[in-house]
């Protein structure tokens, strides 16, 4: 689907009359490695994965940063009817979630912070530099997102990953352009939200796997304490592509949270 104005692609399952349940992917993602958790929970909301600016359907931004893809996120909502939605954030997802509700606090009914972080520090720092290395190096020395999709997707899954969802996953990263991934990787750099992360008024699953490397389970803990509605699930073995290498423990995580929190503040709402 496309929004009247053409400049986002998304995909949706569901009443449009229903409560919003918006899901954001990551850097090698896509609105498509939803597809499992729009047919999930597609029933009882309307279940809707956006294409991050730049990618699939969705129109590049002049300049990609975490502030103006938060921009961007508050534009499509009003623009899919998305009022007081459920807001999925998935890596970078998460961190444009936590831009969004610094401008807009009370944009969201409830947030989900997947395999995420407050911050990213300094572009100079070792560890961002080594990242960025890592990811953007082969590109420079003349591979493509085609020839590196299956070593990238490899590195960021844990135990035992579902394999539907790792063919999703590979092909999701090898269709990125390589200029939209550099940008977005860039965007990374200099974000830091920790101070906001007390300000989250609104009921929040923050949600990690043991075995992820680019979004550690123990920053993740600590993370949760700052915010003061939080609740912290850790889901064993798993990487840095949860609802891809587990749909089936991701679903049930995200389905107890909305039926135990989410269905409580509507009734005190």
């Amino acid at each position: 689907m496309k929004t009247s104005d053409g400049r986002f692609g998304y995909e949706a399952a569901g009443d449009p009359a229903r409560t919003s349940l918006v899901f954001l992917h990551g850097i090698g993602g896509a609105a498509r490695a939803w597809r499992g958790q729009l047919n999930f929970f597609g029933d009882r909301y309307r279940a809707m994965a956006w294409d991050m600016p730049g990618y699939g359907g969705s129109a590049p931004l002049p300049a990609v940063s975490i502030a103006a893809l938060a921009d961007a996120l508050a534009d499509f909502l009003r623009q899919v009817g998305a009022k007081k939605p459920i807001l999925v954030g998935h890596s970078i997802g998460g961190m444009i979630v936590q831009e969004l509700l610094v401008k807009e606090p009370g944009i969201a009914g409830a947030v989900v912070l997947a395999q995420t972080s407050p911050a990213f520090g300094k572009p100079d720092g070792d560890w961002q530099k080594s990242f960025l290395e890592a990811r953007l190096g082969p590109l420079d020395r003349g591979e493509t997102m085609v020839s590196l999709a299956p070593t990238l997707v490899k590195e960021l899954v844990g135990d035992d990953p579902d394999e539907t969802g790792m063919k999703l996953a590979r092909d999701c990263m090898a269709s990125v352009p390589e200029a939209t991934y550099r940008a977005t990787m860039l965007a990374l750099m200099g974000f830091d939200q920790r101070a906001a992360l007390k300000n989250i008024a609104v009921p929040t699953l923050v949600l990690s796997g043991s075995r992820d490397k680019n979004a550690p389970a123990p920053m993740m803990a600590k993370m949760a304490t700052y915010i003061p509605s939080a609740k912290y699930v850790e889901l064993e073995g798993v990487g840095h592509l949860v609802n891809l290498e587990r749909p089936g423990a991701f679903n049930a995580a995200l389905d107890r949270f909305l039926k135990a929190h989410v269905a409580a503040t509507q009734v005190t709402a």
